[in-house]
């Protein structure tokens, strides 16, 4: 098994926005926040031996059930952003991430936050009924 990422379980994901992710002004769409949020999350599970395709291989869903977005200042084309993903809350049943995205300026210039949110889950078999997460999965996961 891989080594877990800090204490805290969070993780750092990079990249920039994508031309077909704003509109005419080249601003990010608000939309596209919760598609960046996933992609924080999808890494965050990686880093924690849990990727999204084991654990649905093992029977399980983590569906979406809350989603919560703050926006503060307008990402925009090419601009490089930083999102950092944690669990913040773990239930046998549910789960909650925590995102806080920021735009990285210049060498030394300090990361401006433009957005922070939350998605809540919740575990269910193939049959979309609510189950307890195997044990292993919530040790991995614990914040």
């Amino acid at each position: 098994m891989p080594d877990l990422p800090s204490a805290d379980r969070s993780f750092t994901s990079e990249f920039r926005v994508r031309y077909a992710e704003t509109d005419a002004m080249a601003v990010a769409h608000h939309a596209t926040y919760p598609v960046w949020f996933e992609v924080g999350r999808s890494d965050l599970m990686r880093e924690l031996g849990l990727p999204y395709a084991e654990i649905e291989a093992r029977g399980y869903y983590l569906m979406l059930s809350g989603l919560h977005v703050q926006y503060r200042r307008a990402a925009r084309y090419d601009d490089r952003l930083r999102l950092t993903t944690r669990v913040s809350e773990l239930r046998s049943r549910t789960l909650k991430f925590s995102y806080a995205l920021h735009r990285l300026g210049e060498e030394g210039a300090p990361p401006e936050l433009l957005a922070t949110g939350e998605t809540h889950h919740i575990a269910t078999d193939r049959n979309y009924r609510p189950v307890r997460m195997p044990d292993d999965v919530l040790e991995r996961l614990k914040p």
